[in-house]
């Protein structure tokens, strides 16, 4: 059965204060304690404060308690109403709570906040497996599900059934007490060794500095980086000089533009050591016990391997399946990467010099190679993208093919100053619920980008009840006098998240329980989004530049176009080698003691022939999306999702119109709106009419 709160994982997927998380009684006036008066009911954030946290949670847990001992202690028959469905709408204070304080301790988070997150994970883990394992609650389950066939359920109502069986079997509710028991340690041990990871992985981005104290070693940096490196440095009591960090938008475009090929070295091992340092942050004996301890869950729950046991209930399958599409799409991607090492070895002689290329040297010398062929460079297209008309070609592209609309609010609580706040309405006027966007990074933010709820749709008194949605992503910071300019791969990152943020706008399902979709479905509606950003026809009406109000040249899209696959070979590649090293340790069957996981992620990827100068997307130590729990052997989950939207993409190019509308209503109707209803792949046959195969995608990434 799955609980909503789970601690760490719910971190990850997801995603004020002060005072300590000590407190065990509930400070007056509560925000948590008490229906929300906000605007459209949005969490009170101007009123919450550390200290609310923890006793909400112990109220909340207090509470599901009681509901649920009052589903076990009825004395009629199971039934559908009585225990499937009652037990669904359990917990509603703890989902309330849990749904703020994991959201920001995802993007505003604090020591204090962190402390309690580690005092709060052991006792909702124990929560959570108190009812998972509980043997009356599970005999009514069990009850309800033997005669489901005589109850005359509808759809919805039959898959909530069966989610809610097969999830109380996966918690554990078949096994003997004496594995019961070992799997409460477990899933105890695995909650804190999540939660220790992406601390200590946040830790160790936030540590490392690049201190630049000569001008001349700035060579090649655009002047934006330039300025708010000296910004960072103001910040950090270093006036006058500059500071490079691990945050993507510092990190990524120094590897890109700086000369100094001694400096981005330095800034690509630390950025590649993160949380390999033999330090208090160092994350190998973390890996090594999660993945030990995610082993023995497996087995006792009757898997050979943990990856067998996580993809069970995933449109893959099982791993055969995972490994047969990764195998696929790795021959033609190394072949295209080894093709771009020639050319970036090709700019290095260009460049009067005779070294083999590093980690260090690709980023740099590729955009050398890419402006050589296509006379393009990202720092001409920046002018044209800046954020707040990317944002408005994002919320076009929305309106064109759904009708829909977003509304800035400005009287209403927001999650953090940064944030800005929407109303997304409906094409008939109805309120779908509210946008959350937070762009910026710090050092109080978790680094990527992610798509989370404060509130999930719901149904109160037979009426719909929207989502409060936030997106929050981590882009580079307007320079001082400027606005935010984007680089193509950010504006892409801002569409991806929408299309999540449009997924649960439209998404109207009456239980809790069958809300979500599979792991490996989820990034289809956010991934088919990316697909308009470049369109000219989008383009046209977004990419202006910010300071003539000019658009973009058709002869700058024609490059952007013709250029747009160039360095897939990369992308796909480094992309391939987390999922091969995510699905590598979870699917090991024996896991020696002194296991050395950075020789083991060495030799595994080694062995399929990974070139020395791409590192995995994510290495072993900071590899959050799988070691923190959210995407466990289910990183894989990005190359099947795009098999899925390059064929959605299809359907409309196939008509000769982007905004179809017949076929966005069918996108809405069949893929957006059931929730998790329907099976996966059934949903996809019927928006498509067929299974998809991989031709669209590796067309898409040029490796056809």
């Amino acid at each position: 059965m799955k609980r909503i709160f789970l601690t760490a994982s719910l971190a990850a997927m997801l995603t004020a204060c002060g005072g300590g998380g000590s407190q065990t009684t509930a400070p007056t006036n509560n925000p948590f304690m008490t229906e929300y008066t906000t605007p459209f009911g949005v969490p009170p954030f101007d009123q919450i404060r550390l200290e609310h946290y923890k006793p909400a949670f112990m109220e909340g847990m207090k509470q599901e308690t009681a509901e649920v001992n009052a589903i076990i202690n009825n004395t009629e028959e199971p039934t559908f109403e009585n225990t499937i469905a009652a037990l669904d709408q359990c917990g509603k204070l703890l989902r309330r709570v849990s749904a703020v304080f994991y959201g920001q301790n995802s993007a505003n988070t604090n020591d204090e906040m962190q402390a309690l997150s580690r005092e709060l994970s052991p006792l909702l883990s124990k929560h959570s497996d108190d009812i998972n394992l509980n043997p009356k609650l599970f005999a009514r389950v069990k009850a309800v599900y033997e005669q489901r066939d005589q109850l005359g359920l509808n759809a919805e109502q039959s898959k909530l059934l069966e989610e809610t069986y097969k999830g109380f079997v996966r918690g554990g509710a078949n096994l003997p007490e004496d594995k019961q028991a070992r799997l409460r340690e477990l899933n105890n041990e695995i909650s804190m060794l999540q939660l220790t990871f992406g601390q200590n992985m946040l830790q160790e981005t936030n540590s490392f500095q690049l201190v630049v104290e000569k001008k001349e070693d700035l060579a090649g940096l655009p002047e934006s980086l330039v300025a708010n490196a000296a910004a960072t440095a103001k910040e950090r009591g270093l006036d006058g000089k500059w500071v490079f960090t691990l945050h993507n938008p510092s990190v990524m475009p120094f590897l890109q533009y700086a000369d100094n090929r001694a400096l981005r070295e330095q800034i690509f091992n630390g950025y590649i050591n993160r949380g390999n340092n033999n330090n208090d942050a160092d994350n190998k004996d973390v890996v090594l016990k999660l993945i030990t301890a995610r082993l023995e869950k497996a087995k006792i729950m009757g898997y050979e391997d943990y990856a067998a046991f996580a993809l069970d209930d995933r449109m893959a399958k099982n791993s055969a399946n995972v490994y047969k599409l990764l195998d696929e799409v790795w021959g033609p991607a190394l072949a295209q990467a080894k093709r771009e090492l020639n050319d970036i070895q090709a700019e290095i002689k260009k460049d009067g010099q005779s070294f083999e290329a590093e980690g260090w040297d690709w980023r740099y010398y590729f955009e050398k190679a890419k402006h050589a062929k296509y006379a393009i460079d990202e720092n001409e297209i920046r002018p044209y993208l800046q954020l707040d008309s990317v944002r408005q070609g994002a919320f076009y592209v929305a309106n064109r093919l759904y009708g829909i609309t977003f509304t800035r609010l400005n009287d209403i609580p927001l999650p953090h100053p940064d944030a800005q706040a929407f109303e997304c309405k409906d094409k008939d006027g109805t309120s779908l619920g509210v946008l959350y966007m937070d762009f910026f990074p710090r050092a109080s933010k978790r680094g990527g980008a992610w798509c989370g709820t404060y509130r999930s749709q719901t149904y109160a008194d037979g009426k719909r009840v929207g989502p409060v949605v936030t997106v929050v992503c981590n882009f580079t910071q307007p320079s001082a006098g400027q606005p935010a300019l984007l680089s193509v791969d950010e504006a892409k990152t801002l569409f991806h998240e929408f299309g999540h943020a449009l997924h649960n706008f439209f998404k109207d399902t009456h239980y809790y329980g069958v809300s979500g979709v599979p792991r490996d479905f989820v990034e289809l509606p956010s991934q088919v989004m990316e697909h308009w950003v470049l369109e000219p026809e989008v383009l046209k009406v977004y990419a202006k530049h910010y300071q003539t109000g000019v658009v973009m040249p058709q002869s700058l899209v024609e490059k952007i176009t013709e250029s747009d696959k160039y360095g897939q070979g990369f992308a796909t590649v480094e992309y391939l080698a987390a999922s091969y090293l995510d699905m590598d340790f979870h699917v090991l069957k024996e896991i020696p003691a002194n296991m050395d996981v950075m020789q083991f992620e060495a030799e595994t990827l080694g062995k399929r022939g990974l070139l020395k100068q791409i590192p995995s997307r994510y290495r072993t130590t900071y590899f959050n999306h799988t070691m923190g729990g959210g995407y466990t052997a289910g990183y894989y989950s990005y190359l099947w999702a795009e098999v899925l939207e390059a064929d959605a993409f299809d359907a409309y190019k196939e008509t000769g119109d982007i905004f179809n509308q017949d076929v966005a209503g069918k996108f809405r109707r069949y893929i957006l709106t059931p929730g998790g209803i329907d099976d996966a792949m059934q949903m996809y046959i019927n928006f498509r009419g067929k299974e998809p195969g991989t031709d669209a995608l590796l067309r898409n990434r040029g490796l056809k």
